[in-house]
């Protein structure tokens, strides 16, 4: 039997999205029972537990970019809690994320990971979040309505009460429906990169280098958009 105690246990995340969060903790426990009903019914979902809110443990006070996805991918061992990134193993990547590294080429000349682990867009600020954090396997989009849209919005907001530099990346309709909560945060919106949606305007919309524009104007550091570091000696890709 899956342990979802700790999903509304806020300490083990960052101190400052402990606190942020604090507000969501009775939907969080809501949601745990959701979950736990599921399994009972013998319905798996995705990610691991202790995967479900991976993207708060990295610190509140250093986000610089939001990515904003869907959901986690449906299939099992592909989700790591992170939107749009997968666990390094798989193969082939989804064809969203092959999609965007498509786009990081051509913008920035980073030539495409073959892991879909995002951990180091992570480590450097960039909060990668799906609206609902969890999915039955097997089966996109289940859980939009277990009540995760009222957590990750609380997480956005937090966001823009800091008053620190950020730019928001929103990919699709979905994504685009949290303009409102952004206020002035600078925003890039463009469609998703689904293999449904992607010619439509997502490619050639160049996110990776107008984002570190935007970071550049608020006096930040650009993102280092590489997923893997460059072998020392090679040619490293310009940042803008």
């Amino acid at each position: 039997m899956t342990d979802l105690r700790g999903l509304s246990d806020l300490h083990r995340l960052d101190p400052g999205w402990a606190r942020a969060l604090e507000p969501a903790a009775g939907r969080l426990e809501e949601i745990a029972e959701r979950l736990k009903l599921e399994e009972d019914a013998g319905r798996d979902f995705l990610p691991a537990p202790e995967h479900i809110l991976r993207a708060f443990e990295a610190p509140l006070h250093d986000v610089r970019v939001l990515i904003v996805g869907q959901d986690p991918y449906p299939t099992p061992g592909h989700p790591i809690g992170l939107s749009f990134a997968t666990e390094g193993h798989v193969r082939p990547l989804p064809r969203s994320l092959a999609n965007i590294y498509r786009e990081l080429h051509d913008d920035l000349g980073i030539e495409a990971a073959t892991t879909g682990d995002l951990s180091r867009w992570s480590e450097q600020g960039v909060l990668l979040l799906n609206r609902v954090l969890t999915v039955g396997a097997g089966a996109a989009g289940s859980h939009r309505a277990f009540g995760w849209q009222s957590v990750t919005d609380l997480a956005i907001e937090a966001l823009v009460a800091r008053r620190r530099p950020l730019v928001a990346i929103l990919w699709g309709k979905d994504a685009q429906a949290l303009a409102p909560l952004l206020g002035e945060t600078p925003t890039l919106q463009s469609a998703h990169p689904s293999p449904l949606s992607a010619s439509r305007g997502f490619f050639g919309s160049r996110p990776f280098s107008r984002t570190n524009e935007l970071l550049r104007q608020q006096g930040a550091d650009p993102v280092d958009w590489r997923v893997v570091e460059t072998p020392q000696g090679a040619t490293q890709p310009a940042l803008f």
